[in-house]
Order: C-alpha cells, then structure tokens, then sequence
C-alpha cells in the first residue's frame, strides 16, 4: 500500500468560505475546529493559519467523502505516514485525522478530525471521561459557520501548547463564560494534571 512519512507536502488551505460551502448540505454535525474555531469565538483575526480544521463524530466519517467527491482523501494511520483512504472505507478508531486535496499534485486543502460519540453524547479521544451533549459541542457565529465551542479546542490545544495555542488561548480567555473556564479547567486537572492555564482560567 502506498503510504506518505512526513513531511507529508506543502499546504493552501481552502478558504474557510470554501469549507463550509462543501460542508454545509452533508446533513450531519460538522464544526470548524483549530485555530480557525477560536478566532470564530473570538470574533477577529488573531494570526495566520498553515491549515484548515473539520470536526466531524466518527460515526459521520463518510460524510468527507460526499462533501469533497474526486477528492484524494487519505487517512493518518498509523501516526507519522498517511495513506490512501478508500470509497466508503470505516476508518479504524486508532485513525483520528483525514488529509483531502482535489488531486496527487495538489497542496492538501482540508484536514478532517475525527471524534468520538455515544449515543447523543460527545466523548472526547483524549480521555473517555470526558463528555457533554452533541448538541452542546459547539455553536453559530453570526454569519452562520458552526465551531466548536472555545473551551473545547483549548482542551485539545493544551496537549502541546506550542506558541500558537498559546496565542490562542491568550486571545479567548477573555470571552469565555465563567462556566466555560470552569469547564475546562477542570477538564485539563482531569486529563493533564497540573497545567499553567488553570490559575489563569481561575483568576
């Protein structure tokens, strides 16, 4: 089987115009997650973006392939190589995130993330305790994108905390609701322990 190592090839991410075109009449849950989803919340521009972020609940896989059909789609399995992800293919639950460009010469457009569920509850790959309802996961902005809320995408973004999630943090910590900064500081004690956001969500 043909596979990729990383580096994988250069990136033009798709406007984000262009994504929730392609997304929008899949007729499933989608969200705009990363960097993306923050300055969404936000409601500004906070940096530049080397990609472009899809949410998606595992049980939704195939929507990637109806929302960008004669796409190539191939899947990060296992971590560090992608290889070629097949027409109506179930990714297994080990394969967490899709690389799609419309062709073999292209630069990648579109980077999908795979989610877990149970039944109308959102449970978090990170850890299984984690878990809220789907219908909760995210929201609207005004001009109609869906994203995933912000304490959600700072969860996932305090794994590493490279200088661009910090950025980002910095940049939602003002607009978080109280319950939000209870959230998730309390997810990240759960999860990772001691971590230099918490006194700053607790402030």
């Amino acid at each position: 089987m043909t596979r990729l190592r990383a580096p994988f090839g250069p990136w033009d991410p798709a406007p984000l115009s262009e994504v929730v075109a392609r997304f929008s009449g899949s007729g499933s849950r989608w969200w705009v997650a990363g960097g993306h989803a923050i300055e969404l919340a936000v409601g500004r521009r906070i940096r530049s973006h080397a990609d472009v972020d899809v949410l998606l609940l595992r049980r939704d896989q195939l929507v990637v392939q109806r929302a960008l059909p004669g796409w190539q789609w191939w899947a990060a399995d296992p971590p560090g190589t992608l290889r070629p992800w097949a027409a109506d293919e179930v990714l297994p639950p080990e394969v967490h995130d899709i690389w799609c460009r419309p062709g073999p010469d292209d630069p990648w457009r579109v980077q999908v993330m795979l989610d877990e569920s149970d039944g109308h509850e959102w449970v978090s790959r990170r850890d299984s305790r984690l878990r809220r309802p789907i219908s909760a996961l995210g929201t609207v902005s005004a001009g109609g994108v869906p994203y995933l809320a912000p304490d959600v995408q700072l969860y996932y973004k305090a794994d590493s905390t490279r200088p661009k999630d910090e950025t980002d943090f910095a940049a939602a910590l003002p607009v978080l609701t109280d319950e939000q900064r209870r959230r998730l500081a309390d997810a990240l004690l759960m999860t990772y322990g001691p971590h230099p956001w918490i006194a700053r969500l607790r402030a």
